[in-house]
């Protein structure tokens, strides 16, 4: 990665600055030298307690939020009894909304209305019980598009691609594309040999220093050759 410099002269020019550490909550330097406001490393924006997200995972928003969990989860109360959970290097584009299991109503009786939440938000009324509240999980290296929005409960398999404007629920394979609403697969972005491989290798849990060594291989469709870069 490479940042601007200030030279003697008080000129700018780039040169190489190491890759930031995971609690840094703005990673992205500007050539004038400012960071981006709009991109955050997660594990360094966001303290809640029902939030689990792994190092290097960024999000982006074009009007960047004061409360990153708020903006990103905003039915995922600290007393809420899910998660959710996001693994390592995910990208999560502006506009993607998780709608966590607290958002649901009732669904089995003539109404949906949920009186309760007008009335003391006392969690044995009637219209409060609505079931399982499953966790929402993300895996590693995980590429959410603008405006996607992720349903309660959805399983989402690392190196999946989710297209913008997707709507995700249940449970979506590793290295699968999907799009659409209700999302569909759209293919695989590898053959089930190749997945098995990559989930084995599984680079997003090296030490940095080996993930950035290894570059090229991660960035490129060589399965083998990003095998053979295995730290020992």
């Amino acid at each position: 990665m490479s940042a601007p410099f200030a030279s003697p002269d008080g000129e700018r020019s780039l040169g190489p600055m190491a890759f930031p550490s995971p609690d840094t909550r703005n990673p992205v330097i500007l050539p004038d030298g400012t960071t981006h406001a709009g991109t955050v490393f997660l594990s360094a924006a966001i303290d809640h307690p029902r939030w689990e997200v792994g190092a290097y995972s960024y999000a982006s928003a074009h009007r960047p939020p004061e409360d990153w969990a708020a903006h990103l989860a905003p039915y995922l109360h600290a007393h809420a009894p899910e998660r959710l959970r996001i693994g390592r290097f995910c990208q999560i584009a502006d506009g993607a909304l998780f709608v966590t299991a607290s958002a649901n109503h009732r669904r089995d009786g003539a109404s949906t209305y949920p009186f309760a939440i007008f009335d003391g938000m006392d969690p044995a009324r009637p219209s409060l019980r609505v079931g399982p509240t499953p966790d929402t999980v993300i895996g590693h290296d995980v590429w959410i598009g603008a405006r996607a929005t992720i349903l309660p409960g959805a399983r989402i398999g690392s190196g999946a691609i989710v297209g913008a404007g997707a709507v995700v629920g249940g449970a979506v394979p590793a290295y699968a594309v999907v799009a659409g609403n209700p999302a569909r697969v759209v293919r695989g972005r590898f053959d089930a040999a190749a997945v098995a491989r990559l989930l084995e290798v599984a680079w997003w849990d090296w030490p940095i220093d080996a993930v950035l060594a290894a570059e090229a291989e991660i960035c490129s469709g060589d399965v083998a050759a990003l095998a053979a870069r295995t730290p020992p």
